[in-house]
């Protein structure tokens, strides 16, 4: 019979949604931990497959008083992009003619809203995420429209940054869904982008989402890694993580953070 009841672990299951405390039944899974598995591989594949609301995102940035531009990588469909995942690294030529067509004053920083893995992460956090964040950031600083990112992989920021000038690329993009987590947004930054730089050259914030990394508590967290790599010149392994910067987040932040 199944043991989950009295599982020395099971207390735990209250604080993750990790698969631990499943029980057994006799040398197995109880079945309702086995159609839990099965609902979650499930809705990880369609995650990988959701299409990327770029109305509704570039809608809600409007609200919020932010103008956004619409690019795309060079993978010309879903299938493309997850057979060749060097095409969603690659700005297509279209894109790149717009972005150098912007003209005026290099930006200081571009935030790019990319599909990747997970669209159903983008469609619920990213545009939350990017205004949160800059709300956060100093008034001067020269902020370019939101790019809003179809067939993208991380580096994409790249070629992006590198067309616009951009001192700094802000990455927000659907992680790779998981067994326990479909929905989880990633955020990656990158100072003097170009083509070419690596994942050491990055600083990356994860499992922003509900039930990991809530969305006000991240964008403290990235407004203090871009305000640090802007004044020290660089991103990547040499700027280390501040532990006091969720500490220091407005207690406003912190309070809508608080269980009720």
């Amino acid at each position: 019979m199944a043991d989950t009841p009295d599982h020395p672990l099971a207390i735990l299951r209250r604080h993750t949604a990790a698969r631990i405390a499943l029980g057994r039944h006799g040398a197995g899974l109880p079945t309702s931990a086995h159609l839990d598995f099965a609902e979650a591989h499930a809705k990880a594949r369609d995650a990988v497959h959701a299409g990327f609301d770029e109305d509704a995102i570039a809608r809600r940035l409007s609200e919020g008083g932010v103008a956004s531009l619409a690019v795309s990588s060079q993978a010309d469909g879903r299938a493309s992009y997850l057979r060749r995942p060097d095409l969603g690294r690659s700005l297509s030529g279209p894109s790149r003619q717009a972005l150098t067509g912007l003209g005026g004053p290099a930006p200081d920083l571009c935030v790019v809203i990319g599909d990747g893995l997970s669209a159903h992460a983008v469609n619920t956090y990213a545009s939350e995420t990017a205004l949160a964040i800059l709300a956060l950031l100093p008034g001067d600083w020269r902020i370019a429209p939101v790019l809003l990112a179809t067939g993208a992989r991380v580096a994409l920021s790249d070629p992006i940054g590198e067309a616009l000038g951009a001192g700094l690329v802000l990455m927000l993009i659907g992680e790779r869904p998981g067994l326990s987590a479909a929905d989880s947004l990633g955020a990656y930054i990158t100072h003097s982008p170009r083509i070419g730089r690596t994942d050491a050259d990055r600083n990356c914030v994860s499992n922003i989402r509900a039930g990991g990394l809530a969305p006000p508590l991240a964008a403290v967290k990235l407004a203090g890694f871009l305000t640090r790599s802007r004044a020290l010149g660089f991103s990547g392994v040499r700027l280390k993580d501040d532990e006091g910067l969720i500490e220091a987040a407005p207690e406003a932040v912190l309070l809508s953070e608080r269980p009720v």
